[in-house]
């Protein structure tokens, strides 16, 4: 997988992942969204839905308002939905946490083939493939294919949120678990991760070809590289 197109994933998922009442631009060329922002001596602390993100002072070019930020609904919505289809339930998932809906699709089927009644050898769970303990964590029923999309997204944007969003560590935690990632300070040089890292990054470029591209501008900024 090469690094242009790793950068470009990285890119579209880390402009889309926060929906946000601020607009952070830095040195690097790339923007992201966070909910507000504080000054520590030279540090600024940006607040992003739970969690917060540090950067130097120096690499930050631009902050700015952004009026009539708009929330998401669709994890707190409780009103009765008509039938839809996997597909759909994957994309109103990905759409609830700020995700390109190719990512978490991707992800989906390299991790089911699509399937909510696949069970893996270790005892994940469904389309997303959640353990019970982390499905228990993040306060879903992993047997139910709308609330498994759901959380599979909501883990998933929380992995990006802590790798800064570089993908390729999102992923590799995903599969092998953020320890796994924290001890060997990077992708773990496990065969099975390593190919799944690779295999939904190249599912994600498939998918990514089939939409109409509606951000040519952003792939184009410079992004951090992924960690091998």
């Amino acid at each position: 997988m090469s690094r242009v197109l790793r950068g470009s994933l990285l890119c579209a998922v880390w402009l889309a992942i926060c929906s946000a009442k601020e607009t952070v631009c830095l040195r690097t060329g790339f923007c992201l969204d966070v909910d507000s922002h504080t000054q520590q001596a030279d540090v600024l602390v940006f607040r992003v839905g739970s969690g917060t993100l540090e950067f130097s002072a120096s690499d930050v070019t631009q902050i700015r308002s952004v009026p009539n930020a708009q929330a998401s609904d669709a994890r707190n919505s409780s009103a009765p939905q008509p039938e839809r289809t996997l597909n759909e339930v994957l994309a109103d998932a990905a759409r609830a946490e700020g995700l390109p809906p190719e990512l978490v699709r991707s992800v989906a089927r390299v991790e089911s083939g699509f399937r909510q009644k696949a069970v893996s050898s270790r005892g994940a769970i469904g389309l997303m493939q959640l353990m019970p303990a982390t499905a228990a964590g993040l306060g879903i029923d992993p047997n139910r294919a709308v609330e498994n999309a759901h959380g599979g997204a909501m883990y998933l944007r929380s992995l990006l949120l802590r790798y800064h969003g570089d993908s390729a560590l999102a992923l590799a935690a995903y599969n092998a678990g953020p320890g796994a990632v924290k001890r060997f300070g990077g992708v773990p040089p496990y065969e099975e991760t390593r190919r799944y890292v690779v295999g939904v990054l190249k599912e994600y470029a498939r998918q990514h070809k089939l939409e109409p591209k509606t951000a040519a501008g952003a792939t184009r900024a410079s992004t951090p590289s992924a960690t091998d």
